[in-house]
């Protein structure tokens, strides 16, 4: 495909996170993950290694994008719900928000997903992000229920919301026509009985 930083040559160099991951989201479709480097991703961005991992602390880290920023604002969403709904509505309502993807990123989720489920390396990786994903989980269910995130009640809801996403994301991956959103809030809905969960009574 020749050099990428010919490529580059009279365009803006790319240094936001979307950009940069978009640039080597392509790289790793075209030339299979494992066969590009920092060094390739940063040149046909036009960056440095070292303006690269300001924005990414690894390799394995791009096909994620914003993922800290992204879990804060579901923490956020959850808080602000009310405390009238019920907790399996409460989490499958800010999970169907959190994966909600605009139009213009749909394709590129899509290949992030199918990378982060599909390459040795990234499954690896991924379960330090899934168990910061689970915690966001962990931490409303306990809070709503008056015990710690840590128990077993806690982490069971969390590895099922898990579990749900996962597989509406499979299915998503495996049909071209199909809405995300429609496939988590139809997983979900199905689990409903698996969450009757009693909540204490607040004054």
């Amino acid at each position: 495909m020749g050099d990428a930083r010919v490529v580059r040559i009279g365009r803006q160099p790319a240094t936001t996170h979307a950009e940069i991951s978009h640039i080597g989201l392509r790289l790793f479709v075209e030339r299979g993950f494992d066969r590009v480097t920092v060094d390739d991703i940063a040149a046909a961005c036009g960056i440095g290694r070292r303006t690269f991992f300001r924005y990414f602390p690894s390799k394995n880290d791009l096909p994620w994008g914003q993922f800290d920023e992204m879990l804060q604002g579901m923490r956020d969403h959850l808080a602000s719900l009310p405390r009238s709904l019920a907790l399996r509505d409460a989490l499958r309502i800010a999970i169907v928000v959190f994966n909600h993807i605009p139009p213009d990123e749909r394709q590129y989720h899509r290949e992030r997903m199918t990378l982060l489920l599909t390459v040795p390396s990234l499954v690896a990786h991924s379960t330090i992000r899934y168990a910061s994903w689970r915690q966001v989980i962990a931490d409303f269910v306990g809070e709503r229920l008056g015990i710690a995130p840590s128990a077993l009640v806690p982490q069971t809801v969390a590895w099922v919301c898990l579990g749900v996403s996962i597989a509406a994301y499979e299915q998503w991956l495996a049909n071209d026509d199909a809405s995300l959103s429609d496939l988590l809030d139809e997983g979900f809905l199905a689990t409903r009985d698996l969450m009757l969960l009693d909540e204490p009574q607040r004054p």
